[in-house]
């Protein structure tokens, strides 16, 4: 059974900054918060991949 808040593929939006993107990779671990590989692109236009812990994210409200 997953546990995980997001599926692969699914547009969220990083809390901090408003960016949004899409989820490319996740990580589940057995004594830490889930991660989640994001592409997308960043306020100042690159394009950007980064992990994000699961408390970070959230459903991007545009999609």
């Amino acid at each position: 059974m997953s546990n995980f808040k997001f599926e692969l593929e699914e547009k969220v939006q990083i809390k901090a900054s408003g960016e949004s993107g899409k989820i490319i990779g996740r990580a589940e671990h057995s004594n830490a918060i889930n991660n989640y590989r994001v592409h997308y692109k960043a306020a100042d236009g690159r394009a950007v991949d980064a992990w994000w812990d699961e408390c970070d994210l959230e459903v991007d409200p545009g999609f």
